[in-house]
């Protein structure tokens, strides 16, 4: 019993690692044209700034955005799906927790030109290939690390979110309807439901997104490294 309790005590004296990311990936056919998402990055700009608040050790790394950064948190900016896991596979190694909140694109061109293309010379039909599986890619190294993923969807939320759950090895899952222009992306509130490895389900009640935030991050701290 002391030997738990020790235990539990250095726990919560350590400092928890976490890593965030957040915003939507650019994936460019030239230098001015791209396939993107609207994703603002707020949800997981507020993870990262109530992560910071709650005295862990945070790092966020933010797809294109308008944001600034957070107090207390290490912000790494990237554009490309392929940038964004290079520097995740970068910070993954010490990190306690990864929550990986970020929209990224699911295609890219498969040839970017040099320059831009004229308006009459524009590939109707261009060539697409798939960009890296970031969070299933970082799931083959997990090791104890605790990883929370997003379920972004317009339809059959939670049966997605489930999937996702197991194909990527995860601990939870946040499933996210993105349906709803009040809910939806560039909105200021969110509402999610935490899909758990167990098959349990907690619910959050809408908020804005940084009292959301502070909630899940409060939630996650007490479950994970209480």
């Amino acid at each position: 019993m002391r030997a738990r309790r020790a235990r539990g005590i250095i726990r919560r004296m350590r400092k928890i690692k976490c890593l965030v990311t957040a915003g939507p990936t650019r994936e460019y056919f030239d230098p001015v044209r791209f396939i993107s998402n609207p994703s603002t990055g707020k949800m997981g700009w507020n993870i990262a700034r109530a992560a910071a608040e709650a005295g862990w050790e945070t790092s966020l790394v933010l797809g294109p955005s308008q944001l600034g950064d957070p107090d207390g948190v290490r912000v790494s900016r990237v554009v490309s799906a392929l940038d964004m896991l290079e520097e995740c596979e970068r910070l993954f190694d010490a990190c306690d927790m990864l929550i990986m909140s970020a929209a990224v694109s699911d295609v890219r061109p498969a040839e970017r030109l040099a320059r831009k293309a004229s308006k009459s010379r524009i590939d109707l039909n261009p060539r697409l290939e798939r960009t890296p599986d970031i969070l299933k890619t970082l799931s083959q190294k997990k090791g104890g690390r605790i990883l929370v993923g997003f379920a972004a969807q317009t339809h059959d939320v939670a049966e997605y979110a489930r999937k996702k759950l197991e194909e990527k090895n995860l601990d939870c899952i946040a499933a996210n309807s993105v349906a709803s222009a009040e809910y939806g992306f560039a909105s200021d509130k969110n509402k999610i439901e935490l899909i758990m490895r167990s098959g349990e389900t907690v619910g959050f009640a809408p908020a804005d997104e940084y009292s959301l935030a502070k909630k899940l991050v409060e939630f996650l701290g007490r479950r994970f490294f209480g």
